[in-house]
C-alpha cells in the first residue's frame, strides 16, 4: 500500500520503518524529526495526498484533532485514516465524525507494548470503527503487531486502551505495596513472588513486569527503572479514564486514587521520566504518615 505516517517520535518512526521494510511505500511527516531510512514529505498534506491509509501517532487529543482538520482535505475520497495515538474517547469519535464527512474512513487503534513492541512489530492494537476499514488495515496491523482486536465502534479503540490501563495502574500499585508489606514483615521476595505468582494474587504486574529488581523475568526494575512504561504514560491515561468515567457516569473511585497517586509521584516527587513501577521504591521509602 501507499503508506503516509504522521508524528515519528519513538513510537511511530519504528512503526513505519517496519512497514517499509515490509514493501510498503511510506512517506513520512513529523515537526521535529526526520528518521532515517524514510522518504519525508515538507507537509502533513503532502505526505498524505496519494495514501491509501494515513497513520498517525500523536501526543494528544488536541494535536490529533487540529493534523486531522489539516489532512482530512488532502487525503483522497475513500482513504483510510488510521490514528494510533492514545487520546480522549471524545476526540477519537469527532475525527470519526470529520473523516465521515470528509469521505473518509477512520479506525482508532491505540497500541500496547511500548517502544520494545513498536520497533520489534510486537505491538497490541485495541480497534475501533468500520469492519471495512479494520480489515483494509490489517496487513497493516501484522506489520507493525503480534495481535490486534476490532472492538466495535468509533471510540471503542480508546475506550478499550484505557480501561486496560486503569487495570494496569491499579495492579501495580497494589503489588508494589504488597513487596513493602512483605519487605517489612521479614518475608523474603522471591518467595513473596514464588506465591503470589501462582495464586490467587497474581497479575502481569506480578508475574510479567515483577516491579521487584532480581525477582521473576527481566523488567525494568532489573535496569534502574530506565522506563518501559513511563509512570508519565501512566498518568496520562489514568487521566484519560477518569475523563472518560466522569463523561460516562461511571464510579471508579481505585482508577481515580490510582490516578491521584500517579499524579503525586510524577509531579510532586521523583517519578518522572522513571518506570511506573518504580512505585515500589517509592513506598520503600515511606511509612505510613507519608
Amino acid at each position: 500500500m501507499n503508506i503516509a505516517f504522521i508524528g515519528l517520535g519513538n513510537m511511530g518512526a519504528p512503526m513505519a520503518a517496519n512497514l517499509a521494510r515490509a514493501g510498503h511505500a511510506v512517506t513520512g511527516f513529523d515537526t521535529h524529526a526526520r528518521p532515517d531510512g524514510l522518504t519525508m514529505a515538507d507537509s502533513a498534506a503532502a505526505a498524505v495526498a496519494d495514501a491509501d491509509v494515513v497513520i498517525t501517532m500523536l501526543p494528544n487529543g488536541a494535536i490529533l484533532r487540529s493534523v486531522a482538520a489539516d489532512i482530512h482535505a488532502a487525503m483522497r475520497t475513500g482513504a483510510v485514516h488510521l490514528d494510533c495515538s492514545t487520546v480522549d474517547v471524545e476526540a477519537a469519535r469527532a475525527v470519526a465524525e470529520a473523516a465521515h464527512a470528509a469521505g473518509l474512513t477512520a479506525i482508532d487503534a491505540p497500541v500496547s507494548g511500548g517502544i520494545g513492541g513498536a520497533t520489534n512489530g510486537t505491538l497490541t492494537f485495541m480497534a475501533g470503527g468500520p469492519v471495512a476499514a479494520f480489515e483494509t488495515c490489517r496487513p497493516l496491523f501484522e506489520v507493525m503487531g503480534q495481535k490486534v482486536v476490532h472492538c466495535g465502534d468509533a471510540g471503542n479503540g480508546q475506550a478499550a486502551k484505557i480501561c486496560n490501563n486503569m487495570i494496569l495502574g491499579v495492579t501495580m500499585i497494589a503489588t508494589c505495596e504488597a513487596f513493602n508489606l512483605a519487605d517489612r514483615l521479614g518475608l523474603d521476595r522471591q518467595a513473596m513472588f514464588d506465591v503470589v505468582s501462582t495464586s490467587s494474587g497474581s497479575s502481569w504486574s506480578m508475574n510479567a513486569y515483577c516491579p521487584a529488581p532480581g525477582v521473576g523475568p527481566t523488567s525494568p526494575a532489573d535496569n534502574g527503572y530506565k522506563p518501559g512504561f513511563a509512570a508519565d504514560l501512566m498518568l496520562k491515561d489514568l487521566t484519560l479514564a477518569q475523563q472518560a468515567a466522569k463523561a460516562a457516569d461511571a464510579d471508579t473511585p481505585l482508577g481515580e486514587a490510582a490516578r491521584a497517586l500517579y499524579d503525586q509521584f510524577v509531579n510532586r516527587e521523583d517519578g518522572a521520566g522513571r518506570d511506573f513501577s518504580a512505585m515500589l521504591p517509592r513506598f520503600s521509602e515511606r511509612s505510613r504518615r507519608g
